[in-house]
């Protein structure tokens, strides 16, 4: 499908306009005008390694030395304490995605003691849907997990933390339409994109969402009227897993932390998905990082918090539906 708005600059996503940690010290890719659309064409944060045929074994011999990033690119007349507006336009996937989590000893995702081994599945990607396991079918919401803008302190700093002027945000809900606000701290922005998702619950539980390389537009503005102390958006969402309100299944954790309660609340979806819906276990965490939102019903009723997590049950084939 044909790209819907025009980009007046294109930055490929050739060795020499990517970069893997941010630093202030990098050189610009490219110049533009405040005011301008940019396509941005994103690698997806295995950087290539995985193909249709791949398996939880490629696992073993992927290497992660940062999330790849398409920039920096400087915005002419971005000054510390000014802001620029991203403006998301229009993502456009490519066909494929992976999602994927690592073994229980690399101790990442929320439950990482749960699965000594690694698991992963290959997402073909169609229009508005990615295919999973069992004829389960993901609307699609694509959005880029990293975004920000170069921080003033000096040297190379990590990707996988988020900070004050955006990064690895994972923000689901920064679709087409939406417009986020980054503090400016170095001069001209320097701003880079990256790590793209296709659709991810609210949590990307396992480690990852939908990771998927895409072509990202988006229209650049500097505002020098506002003043904020971090990343600021607007959005109209969706704020469902599907864009819709609908039958939901819900299971919930109740503990007196607020991870431990997230992380009962993911069990016993895992558990409801292998007794109700007959996936394995592997394949009931994948689809909770692509598709389940966590919510945080109260914090008030102290010394105990409430967290749910949300299943979409349209996702399920109809004659499957409870």
């Amino acid at each position: 499908m044909s790209p819907e708005f025009t980009a007046d600059r294109e930055i490929s996503a050739r060795d020499e306009n990517v970069h893997r940690t941010w630093s202030n010290a990098l050189d610009p890719i490219a110049s533009v005008e405040p005011g301008s659309v940019v396509r941005f064409d994103c690698r997806g944060a295995p950087d290539g390694h995985f193909d249709s045929e791949s398996t939880a074994e490629d696992l073993e011999t992927m290497s992660f030395e940062g999330h790849p990033l398409t920039g920096p690119v400087r915005i002419e007349g971005a000054e510390p304490g000014d802001v620029l507006a991203v403006e998301f336009l229009e993502f456009q996937h490519k066909g494929f995605g992976v999602s994927y989590f690592y073994p229980g000893d690399a101790g990442k995702g929320l439950l990482p003691e749960a699965f000594d081994d690694p698991g992963l599945h290959v997402w073909d990607l169609e229009g508005d849907v990615g295919r999973f396991a069992n004829g389960i079918e993901v609307p699609l919401h694509p959005f880029p997990g990293v975004v920000g803008v170069a921080p003033s302190e000096p040297g190379t700093h990590s990707t996988v933390p988020p900070r004050r002027v955006g990064g690895n945000i994972d923000i689901k809900h920064l679709t087409a339409g939406s417009t986020l606000y980054l503090p400016v701290e170095t001069e001209g922005a320097l701003l880079s994109i990256g790590d793209c998702h296709a659709a991810q619950g609210d949590g990307e539980v396992c480690g990852t969402g939908i990771e998927a390389p895409m072509d990202v537009t988006a229209r650049l503005s500097v505002r020098s009227d506002m003043d904020i102390d971090g990343p600021q958006f607007e959005t109209t969402g969706p704020f469902t897993a599907t864009g819709a309100d609908e039958p939901t299944y819900g299971t919930t954790g109740v503990a007196d932390d607020l991870m431990e309660a997230t992380e009962l609340a993911v069990r016993h979806m895992i558990d409801h998905l292998e007794a109700e819906r007959g996936l394995t276990r592997e394949k009931a965490y994948l689809l909770c990082s692509a598709t389940v939102d966590l919510k945080i019903n109260q914090v008030v009723n102290r010394p105990t918090w409430t967290v749910s997590a949300y299943l979409p049950e349209s996702i399920f084939p109809s004659d499957d539906a409870e």
